[in-house]
């Protein structure tokens, strides 16, 4: 297993949640796993599209490296940017998924292809590829700004993104996170509860 590998592997075990609430920045939950058990941990290649256009997810799919995932700012969402053509395409470069502020297409084909994607939704119509765009640039993708080598992670619960220069720490605090979440769950196992364990004021509920 590569160190990028890994890392990947670390991070999914981790998960989006746990991540999220360790310093790393979730994206909005309109972004979502484009079909059920999708799953993505790579460093992220950031792509900006003009207006109903994806000429420059193309030029992506040709200049990310391998093991990367693409991120795409695209406007307006509602255009299936992305389908089954550059899904084979992105496979034979080594790109590892996709995480897209928009709408993609051939739903089914994508989850035969077993590739992640994490978008808004589905639409039939397509983009242009005619317009000016650019790639390894910062984006603002689920409105959280996404440089080229943060790291993105998505799974059933959403994606976050880890900023590179936050790495560390944000791996750190979701290792520690996840050990504490352990010690918690055997004592809710034992017969404790949430309301002793987080000291939380019940008094403050009618009845209780």
């Amino acid at each position: 297993m590569t160190p990028v590998d890994d890392t990947a592997a670390t991070l999914l075990t981790l998960g989006s949640a746990t991540l999220g609430e360790s310093g790393g920045r979730p994206m909005h939950p309109r972004i979502r796993a484009a079909w059920p058990g999708a799953m993505l941990a790579a460093p992220a290649y950031a792509v900006l599209c003009a207006t109903s256009d994806n000429l420059a997810v193309h030029a992506a799919v040709a200049e990310a490296p391998a093991g990367s995932a693409l991120v795409v700012a695209v406007d307006p969402p509602e255009r299936g940017y992305w389908g089954e053509v550059l899904t084979t395409g992105a496979e034979a470069r080594g790109i590892t998924g996709l995480v897209i502020d928009g709408c993609v297409r051939d739903g089914d084909a994508l989850a035969g292809h077993g590739f992640p994607v994490f978008a808004t939704g589905l639409a039939l119509t397509g983009a242009t590829k005619e317009q000016p765009g650019s790639v390894a640039r910062p984006v603002t993708v689920g409105d959280v700004t996404v440089e080229t080598g943060d790291w993105v992670v998505g799974d059933v619960d959403g994606v976050v993104v880890i900023p590179g220069a936050a790495f560390d720490d944000v791996l750190a605090a979701g290792r520690a996170r996840a050990a504490k979440e352990q010690t918690l769950f055997a004592a809710l196992r034992d017969g404790d509860t949430t309301v002793a364990q987080f000291g939380l004021d019940a008094r403050l509920i009618d009845g209780a």
